[in-house]
């Protein structure tokens, strides 16, 4: 079904991949090796792992055995590894630099067991997620649970560099990712464009912003919180659109092919698909959105893939690409640097969502 997408909008597809800006190129990174250096390699991995194992509840409790479940295979930990790498660049204390970084990534595992509990996700990173193996309260218990470990590590954190506002900066982010999740589940019907772009950044971008802001406030460089923000917001927007342009190709972890229109979860390709309706025809769809009906699911799935919506989607993800080069330039080079790491994955998953898939 997305082959035939792929077909129908092959040359806008292949333009998109052929001018997708190369963020390497911008910064000066032009060859894996580089990538290879900036990621630390399975030292940092296993020692980021082991913090955090050691952090967990280590009595005989359902607490306990859901937090191991979650924790026996980790992510990418791009959070973390962006903290340490931008620490070791701006000469932070080792030791402070490794709390913090835990801190922001065991808050962001927290939002993750939340949002499987909210998007009746059955499965993370190839495993049963906490709640399909644990339940639901259990898995609302150890969200909250790694909630205030992450702060317990951020105070941490904040007293061995003497930088108390570590404590602020958590809360803050972690209060934009929490308004941006209540206005989406506020969504009544499909939102506009511009809503939508809102809501994706706050979601996103705060838990990719605070690995740097906190860095930057260990090293008294607070100038720079705002570019950092700027910056990501604009990735973390793109990355967005990227996931759910990955749902409709049935690229992402999702157990089924375009899950968000069933969820009506807002979605880069739904909202642009809707946007290029006629009116009578948005009436219609606003009418079965809101009903949350499954009938003529798969007429909507069908006729969403036979679309450009998908590719209006590619473009305005290149586009929001193009404004983190801006962003990017008021960076410090010590700042810039650090970004490299996540630049490339979140790069190497915008340019994934619009590969054709027999590559």
């Amino acid at each position: 079904m997305a082959t035939s997408f792929y077909s129908r909008s092959s040359v806008l597809y292949q333009r998109m991949v052929r001018t997708m800006p190369s963020k390497f190129e911008l910064f000066g990174a032009t060859t894996l090796s580089d990538k290879k250096q900036l990621d630390f390699g399975s030292d940092t991995d296993k020692n980021l792992h082991r913090f955090i194992l050691d952090r967990l509840p280590k009595n005989n409790t359902a607490l306990a055995d859901s937090a191991h479940h979650h924790f026996a295979v980790l992510g990418k930990m791009l959070r973390a590894k962006m903290a340490l790498h931008a620490a070791r660049t701006l000469k932070i204390d080792t030791t402070a630099a490794m709390h913090w970084a835990v801190a922001v990534e065991v808050l962001h595992n927290a939002s993750l067991i939340h949002d499987d509990v909210c998007d009746d996700d059955r499965f993370r990173r190839g495993r049963p997620s906490v709640w399909s193996k644990y339940g639901r309260n259990m898995a609302l218990t150890l969200g909250d649970w790694l909630v205030a470990l992450a702060f317990e590590l951020a105070a941490e954190a904040g007293q061995r560099s003497q930088t108390p506002l570590l404590v602020k900066i958590l809360a803050q982010h972690m209060a934009t990712t929490s308004a941006g999740e209540a206005a989406e589940f506020a969504l009544q019907s499909a939102p506009q464009w511009e809503r939508y772009v809102e809501i994706a950044a706050d979601k996103t971008a705060p838990l990719l912003t605070a690995p740097l802001e906190g860095v930057a406030a260990m090293a008294l460089q607070l100038n720079e919180t705002s570019s950092i923000a700027a910056y990501f917001r604009s990735l973390g927007t793109a990355y967005q659109i990227a996931n759910d342009i990955m749902n409709f190709r049935a690229l992402d972890s999702a157990e089924d092919q375009g899950s968000d229109l069933a969820r009506r979860a807002p979605n880069a390709v739904v909202v642009l698909y809707r946007q290029a309706l006629t009116a009578e025809r948005i009436a219609a769809f606003d009418a079965w959105y809101i009903a949350r009906s499954n009938a003529d699911i798969e007429t909507y799935h069908q006729d969403i893939l036979k679309s450009d919506a998908m590719a209006m989607s590619a473009h305005e993800m290149q586009k929001i690409l193009a404004k983190t080069d801006s962003a990017a330039q008021a960076l410090p080079s010590g700042l810039l640097e650090a970004i490299l790491p996540v630049q490339s994955l979140l790069e190497q998953a915008c340019l994934k969502s619009v590969a054709p898939t027999n590559c």
